[in-house]
Formats: C-alpha cells, structure tokens, sequence
C-alpha cells in the first residue's frame, strides 16, 4: 500500500479482499459493511473537512465514531438495534486494519472500546391458526398474479424461509415429486432441506412449468426477478387485505418474519423437537430457536393449568414499612 494511513486504500481492501476473499461472507452481509460505510464517509468528511478521498485512518476516531452513531440514531431515526450493526461494521474494520498494520493497533483499540449499547429485546410476533388461514385467503387465486402470491405465502409458512431466500429460491431447488421438498440456501451459505406438503407443492406447480431449471420459482409483475422487498410488498398487501376480515389482524404488524416465526411457534405447538426446528428455519445455534419456547402463551398458560396449587399455604401479609432512619433501610425498603 502507497500510504499505510489514507483510509480509502484500507476500506477497499477490507471490503473487497477481507469480506469476500478471507471471510467469504454472504452477499446481504458485504452489502450491509458496505451500506454503513457508505454512511460514515461522508460524515466523516463533514467533521474534519477533508475531501473523502484525502481522508487519513486517524480522521476516524472514537470520537466520530460515537457522533456518527448518535447522527444515524437522531438524525436518521434509526433503532438500537442498527446503531448496533452499524457499529459492528466498524469494529471489523479497525481490527482488519490493526491485523495488517502493527502501527494502527492503538489507534485500533481506540475505535473498538466504543460499546455497543444494549437494546430492549422486542416481542417476536406471530399469528394464530385462523389468522393465518385468513392471510392465505386473501390472495384473488383466479388471477395469475394471486395464484403466485398464494403460493408465495403457503410456501414462507411451510418452509418458515427469509424474504431473501424466498426470493432467490431457484426451480432446480424444489423437488415437487412424490415426497416434495425444497433445499434452502440460508445465511452463511448453508443448505437446508425442509419437507413441502402436498397443498404447497400443488400450488408451486403452476410456477415453475415450462421454466429452466436456472430460473427463479417467484417473478414480479413484468416477468422480472422478485426481489426481498417484492417479497415484503406481496406480505404487507394481503396482511392488509385480511385485516378487514379479521379483527385480531388489525394493527398487527405482519411481514415476511412474522411468517417465519409463526412456522415455528406452530412446529412447536405440534410437538415437534426443538431441535428439529431449529435445523427447520436454518439457525446456527440452539439459543436461537429456543426463544419460541418463551413466547408462545398458549403452551405457558397450559404449563400452568397442570401445576396443582391446592395445598400451598396462603401468602401471610406484608406489613407496613415504617419510616426508613437510615440510608441502609431506605434501600432495602426499595
């Protein structure tokens, strides 16, 4: 490198040799570093007032790291939970450059104690059985259009699979025979094999005739390959549509990843392992998937109907605090 301490040299080479030459990470995730960096270029030009492309590694400090951060929370309206990401982006920077260039190690240590911040943990939304079923309805199936979002839905409930996976779902991966099922390329290129129902492969069989086996099973309007927000689009419209049939739909914020979330709920409530689901949605680890196990009301309210509860004594009552006199007493009273 010309000049170890211009930071354009290093952002090309973190992004083009370390995401995809060392790390081999997937296409979302190089778009999600690049996406952030992208962000914090030019911020970074307006804060020291130096062209983007005279920009020195120093020029990024932990301090402009942390107005940066507080710019994309204010500024852009962006949650915890992006900061978060956007943060993480930099971290693996500053440490691909303090790998390659001993010099920058304080200057690396410097930009990776900025903390991430820690986000509430949102509710994961799901629908119930007759809440799906009117979601499945909504598509107009005498129409060519409808008829695909039907399956498109069928198949995101059956399968439990991303948008993105949804949408870059290839005919070569369906197996619409005597034993449907569908081979799913997950996040980190990981292959995953989940079984289709008959009703599912019936609907997905109009899709993919006459097509190669290279083509995409789902297309937008115009022929052209779906994208994930196709794909959101698609969800949100019918969701709407069926939220004026369904009260309990109404407010709901339904997407893709609600779909996702219901498939394991409801693989949960059948009394399929645990394990087993996970290896259903595609989760590297268990603690992942276990989260369903916390949010499904109707298992936790049967949970508590069977605990017997007759013979336990009645709770004596608490009595009246008095007047706290000294600090040790008042915290304790807290």
């Amino acid at each position: 490198m010309r000049d170890r301490n211009d930071l354009g040299p290093w952002v090309r080479r973190f992004l083009l040799e370390y995401l995809v030459v060392e790390r081999n990470l997937a296409r979302n995730t190089q778009l999600s570093y690049r996406d952030t960096l992208t962000l914090l270029l030019p911020f970074l030009s307006r804060q020291a007032s130096v062209p983007i492309e005279r920009l020195a590694v120093q020029d990024l400090s932990a301090e402009r790291v942390r107005a940066f951060l507080d710019h994309i929370e204010r500024t852009r309206g962006c949650g915890v939970v992006t900061r978060n990401q956007r943060l993480g982006a930099i971290h693996s920077m500053a440490r691909f450059v303090g790998m390659h260039s001993p010099e920058h190690l304080a200057w690396c240590s410097q930009v990776r104690s900025v903390p991430f911040k820690k986000a509430a943990k949102a509710l994961i939304g799901y629908l119930d059985k007759h809440e799906v079923e009117a979601l499945l309805r909504a598509p107009d199936r005498r129409t060519t259009l409808g008829g695909r979002d039907h399956a498109l839905l069928l198949f995101l409930y059956n399968s439990g699979a991303r948008a993105a996976e949804a949408a870059s779902l290839g005919v070569s991966n369906l197996q619409l025979g005597t034993s449907p099922s569908v081979r799913i390329l997950g996040k980190g290129n990981k292959w995953r094999v989940c079984p289709l129902w008959p009703i599912t492969a019936t609907a997905l069989r109009p899709l993919v005739a006459g097509k190669d086996p290279d083509d995409q099973v789902f297309l937008g309007r115009t022929g052209e390959s779906m994208t994930r927000y196709g794909v959101h689009r698609i969800v949100k419209a019918c969701a709407t549509v069926a939220a004026e049939r369904v009260d309990s739909m109404k407010g709901k914020r339904i997407s893709p990843h609600t779909m996702r979330h219901t498939t394991a709920v409801h693989l949960l409530r059948a009394g399929v392992d645990i394990n087993t689901i996970r290896a259903w949605l595609g989760h590297v680890s268990l603690d992942t998937t276990q989260v369903y196990a916390e949010v499904d009301l109707e298992m936790k309210a049967k949970a508590l109907a069977s605990v017997d509860i007759t013979d336990l004594p009645a709770t004596a009552r608490a009595r009246s605090p008095g007047r706290s006199t000294t600090i040790m007493n008042f915290m304790r009273q807290l």
